[in-house]
């Protein structure tokens, strides 16, 4: 994947001799060296790659480095943060721009300002393939950079879809790309804001109560997918098999409840009104003999990812279904 949202020099070649990478956005930068790397590769499959850090790159390093081998390899050096190198390596990179070696590709990591600028203009003056990092404080650019990953891998999104994830996911690029990647790899054809709401919508929406949700009303497939995205944006496992525990334990109650309003229940069961509408919703499927395998399926989850198991998402995931079956077994 190219990197999206970059802006480049006229000098487009990603082994062209030097590279500047310059930003403070994680994402765009490690995608700037990932494209040059994967260039390099394609070229040829035993390219040598060194990713170093200021601490890493001492005087004289950076020459051992990039010196002539007998073999020829292709190389890809990359020095990262490079505003933090000290001054004799700085001189050492401002020599080598001036006769860079054959073979090998320098990738130069610059979060930009004033700190380090002197080998920043270096670069540049060397006439340095320059790719932008920026951060992306503002919303509209986050905007963009969602709309560029759909069209980068070839995908329709709409104009709707894409506020609606960028509004549910926030300012981490990390978590927008997996997020797009996500919906790209679950969802066939255009993706509209249904669909992200079902998957993003405020959070709520791809937290452990909508897994609970989905999985009590027997849609297994989207309680599988919820759990997928909660699990991927650190929603910890223990808070999913309580989500799924008070799902289970509230068609529990209902189903065993006397009629009444809503609100007389409500007081009865300490659920608040809307829960009780909803839960009425839920339960239709479900039997007393479906509540107790449910129970027994989210104690096994619990133990399963509090050290009683070797996979916790395996655990989640079997739970998951047993319960979206115990929620479809009235009637069998």
């Amino acid at each position: 994947m190219l990197v999206a949202m970059a802006r480049k020099t006229a000098n487009d070649d990603p082994l062209a001799p030097v590279s500047l990478a310059v930003g403070q956005e994680d994402l765009l930068l490690d995608r700037a060296v990932r494209e040059v790397v994967a260039a390099a590769r394609a070229a040829d499959a035993d390219t040598d790659v060194r990713d170093l850090t200021p601490d890493q790159l001492q005087p004289g390093t950076l020459a051992e480095l990039t010196s002539p081998s007998l073999f020829a390899e292709r190389k890809v050096v990359v020095v990262r943060n490079a505003q933090d190198l000290s001054a004799d390596t700085v001189k050492d990179v401002k020599n080598y721009l001036g006769a860079p070696a054959e073979e090998i590709t320098l990738v130069l990591l610059h979060a930009g300002g004033a700190k380090g600028k002197g080998l920043l203009d270096a670069a540049r003056k060397a006439g340095a393939r320059e790719v932008a990092c920026p951060k992306m404080t503002k919303p509209a650019d986050r905007l963009a950079f969602v709309r560029a990953e759909f069209r980068t891998s070839g995908r329709s999104a709409t104009p709707e879809a894409c506020q609606t994830l960028v509004d549910a996911i926030g300012s981490d690029l990390r978590e927008l790309a997996a997020a797009v990647s996500q919906l790209i790899a679950d969802v066939e054809g255009t993706i509209d804001e249904a669909v992200v709401g079902r998957y993003y919508t405020g959070r709520a929406e791809a937290s452990s109560f909508t897994v609970a949700d989905r999985a009590v009303e027997g849609r297994a497939a989207e309680a599988l997918e919820a759990l997928r995205w909660s699990l991927a944006t650190g929603v910890a496992p223990v808070l999913i098999t309580s989500a799924l525990a008070q799902g289970v334990r509230a068609i529990g109650k209902l189903s065993s409840a006397r009629g009444g309003r809503p609100a007389d229940l409500a007081r009865e069961l300490g659920m608040p009104p809307w829960k009780i509408d909803r839960v009425r919703q839920q339960m239709r499927g479900w039997t007393p003999d479906g509540v107790s395998v449910a129970l027994r399926a989210v104690a096994e989850a619990d133990a399963g990812v509090k050290g009683g198991g070797d996979d916790p998402e395996y655990a989640l995931e079997k739970a998951v279904v047993i319960i979206a079956r115990a929620a479809r077994s009235r009637g069998r």
